[in-house]
């Protein structure tokens, strides 16, 4: 285990020698110096991580030497003896930075125990910086993958976003990355040092998610058996991220636009408000614009929340990041199920490269997983990759639109568009209009416009 390093500094030789001895039998690494100047000059040759000052030494004090050593090694951390100790000295070395204030004469056990609170405070902090580092990498733009310009513009937007405390809307396919975007913009905030909260609207039943995001009072409706904080108080003075905010009930939409413009939430069961601060970054896969039209989103709280929209580009519009992506996975997948020899040919990567990754980021990485975990020998062959790789894509799932010189219809192509995708779900509108990501009502309202009717001989499932 590596020794902590001290420094002394007092012109007393005796008492100085004293405390040196004290210390080294305790296991410390320990220096000393008799002014501050000579203190400075060391810590310019060696790394400290403690400093014990006299207040009082001959040309600069020991408070001046605090000061130094604040503005000039703030990792390092001091503490002050003097023999001639008052309130107004005492404040004055806690103002400039000290750890801690002694008076001598200094007994052994005191000073011992004051060492060991300065030092474990400094061990704190170095995980808090270690913690830091590592979040940063885990969670910081770097890690979201990629190099398209496509995508490049969109972390470019991101990060200007993440400097605010304004709103922000991520729009993006399922398995895009938008919960790591809102991770990112809040670890490179100012909130960074406070909570970043996830909740899932679309994943809690709607009669549950109002206690989930605002919390309940004892007693306030079947099973509440105590008091509840929701995810909106847990997330205070930091990050709120509501994912899937589409899946929302106009209900709930209301009390959220209030807490946008209010800053307060109202517990169920509660009639008293409480003031929050709390940034909130919501996302959707879901065509918010026409849930406005359709009703079944309200137009007050989409403009609140799309203060800074972004919208997440789909892998299939960015497949220059897929090789990139592949070999990033591919290497991460070796090391996690104790495969270093397996090899990847590039041969192989046009395969990747022309599916379009309806499931994006998210499907790719759990593909290449299978594929390092399945693989017979050490060299992937194609037989290795999943069918639907190896396959040609059917020109039955392609929609063909001929662009004539002299134009075309974009109501004969919604036509077509909407007919196509009830007749791949069997005519069950629910489906087809989650297949086209607009409302069922939406969906009805479009059939009629243009005519569109099941055949007769169809059956609805």
């Amino acid at each position: 285990m590596t020794r902590s390093q001290i420094l002394v500094v007092d012109d007393d030789d005796s008492l100085r020698r004293v405390l040196q001895v004290q210390l080294e039998q305790e296991g410390y690494f320990v220096a000393s110096a008799a002014s501050a100047q000579q203190a400075l000059s060391m810590l310019q040759l060696r790394s400290y991580d403690l400093v014990i000052a006299d207040l009082k030494m001959p040309g600069e004090s020991g408070i001046d030497l605090l000061k130094q050593v604040r503005s000039q090694h703030p990792e390092i951390v001091v503490i002050i003896l003097t023999a001639f100790g008052t309130v107004e000295t005492a404040v004055e070395a806690m103002k400039a930075g000290a750890f801690d204030y002694l008076t001598k004469p200094v007994h052994p056990d005191e000073l011992s125990l004051v060492i060991a609170r300065a030092l474990e405070h400094l061990r704190l902090i170095n995980e808090v910086h270690s913690l830091r580092a590592s979040l940063d990498e885990k969670y910081g733009f770097e890690h979201i993958l990629g190099r398209s310009r496509a995508l490049l513009q969109v972390l470019e937007a991101t990060a200007r976003a993440a400097r605010t405390n304004s709103t922000v809307l991520v729009h993006g396919e399922t398995g895009t990355g938008k919960e790591l975007l809102a991770r990112a913009i809040h670890h490179s905030s100012a909130r960074r040092d406070r909570p970043f909260v996830v909740i899932n609207c679309g994943a809690i039943p709607k009669e549950l998610l109002e206690s989930e995001l605002f919390g309940h009072r004892r007693g306030s409706f079947t099973g509440a058996v105590s008091d509840k904080r929701g995810k909106i108080e847990m997330a205070d003075r930091g990050t709120l991220f509501l994912d899937e905010i589409g899946e929302m009930s106009l209900e709930l939409q209301v009390k959220l636009l209030r807490l946008i413009q209010e800053g307060e939430i109202e517990k169920i069961g509660s009639e008293a408000r409480e003031q929050v601060d709390v940034r909130i970054i919501a996302a959707t896969h879901r065509d918010l614009h026409a849930m406005v039209e359709d009703g079944t989103f309200r137009e007050d709280l989409y403009y609140r929340l799309a203060v800074i929209p972004l919208s997440l580009p789909p892998l299939r519009e960015r497949a220059e990041d897929i090789p990139f992506l592949v070999e990033h996975f591919f290497k991460k997948a070796k090391d996690k199920v104790g495969r270093g020899d397996l090899a990847l040919p590039s041969a192989l990567m046009p395969y990747f490269t022309r599916y379009r990754w309806p499931g994006n980021v998210r499907e790719l990485q759990n593909v290449v997983e299978r594929i390092a975990v399945l693989a017979h020998n050490n060299e992937i062959t194609l037989h290795d990759l999943p069918e639907f790789l190896r396959r040609e894509k059917s020109s039955d799932d392609a929609l063909e639109i001929d662009l004539s010189p002299q134009g075309v219809s974009l109501e004969a192509i919604e036509k077509e568009l909407i007919s196509r995708a009830l007749e791949k779900c069997g005519w069950n509108q629910t489906q087809a209009a989650r297949y086209l990501d607009i409302s069922r009502k939406t969906l009805i309202y479009r059939m009629e416009r243009h005519g569109v009717k099941r055949p007769q001989t169809s059956q609805v499932s």
